[in-house]
């Protein structure tokens, strides 16, 4: 790869991990930009998935105190790590010439995972509020089962998805399930990122170059977190996520 390619990469890991930080849905900007300079599609996701696990072990424990308490969370992490690795071996399954064929479906995908954001997270609040409703444990493994495939096949959207499913099956806050978030996909994201390790599809070069960006953009966006509306910059990424689909589409 040249200078110019990877500045462009460190470019927009930088804007992913801010967008991550400020409101989500960075990998629409890290795994587009990895495909436009001539990275396969296959190795794009899997390079992008390795890049990103430190933002993900960086998020978990900013809020490991809001897991403490939390009774039988394992069996979610062993679950998660099994749907992971399951979702890193579909992936390689697929073969380059299918994802690619599925690749703006994916994203188109994931950029209404990110627009309904806050409408899951409205209904969130509203159900936290409310008692006397019993958790589905079995439900929860099964669905975060699920969730953690998807997100070892691809990634963008989990934590929506995530959420989604643990409101259903958990009661408890929304902090708390936003903590629980935050460990299924660590544990999903690492998995599946060990598994590609071994694939030999990692572009090393980008791959670290989008550890730096990413951990730098993270500091970035934490900073200006106050001074930028998260609700207008999801939308900016959602409506750039559909042109991006469109994009792939055509």
């Amino acid at each position: 790869m040249s200078v110019w390619e990877l500045a462009l990469i460190g470019v927009a890991a930088v804007m992913g991990g801010a967008v991550n930080a400020l409101a989500g849905g960075g990998t629409l900007i890290t795994f587009p930009t990895l495909t436009a300079v001539g990275v396969p599609a296959v190795a794009a996701n899997i390079t992008n998935t390795v890049a990103l696990c430190p933002g993900y072990l960086g998020g978990t424990f900013a809020q490991i105190d809001d897991l403490r308490g939390r009774r039988r969370l394992w069996p979610l992490g062993a679950v998660s790590i099994a749907g992971g690795i399951a979702g890193g071996i579909l992936l390689l399954l697929t073969g380059e010439h299918t994802f690619r064929r599925l690749v703006p479906f994916l994203i188109l995908f994931a950029s209404v995972l990110l627009g309904v954001q806050e409408h899951v997270r409205k209904w969130m609040l509203r159900r936290s509020g409310q008692s006397g409703e019993m958790e589905s444990e079995a439900l929860s493994v099964i669905a975060v089962g699920i969730a953690s495939v998807y997100g070892g096949y691809f990634g963008a959207g989990l934590g929506v998805i995530t959420m989604a499913v643990l409101g259903l099956a958990l009661q408890d806050t929304v902090t708390r399930l936003n903590a629980i978030k935050q460990f299924i996909a660590l544990f999903a994201n690492v998995a599946a990122a060990g598994f590609f390790l071994f694939s030999g599809k990692v572009v090393w070069p980008a791959a670290v170059v989008m550890m730096i960006g990413a951990l730098a953009g993270g500091s970035l966006g934490g900073r200006v977190a106050g001074r930028i509306e998260p609700v207008l910059l999801r939308r900016i990424v959602v409506v750039a996520g559909l042109v991006i689909a469109g994009i792939y589409f055509f």
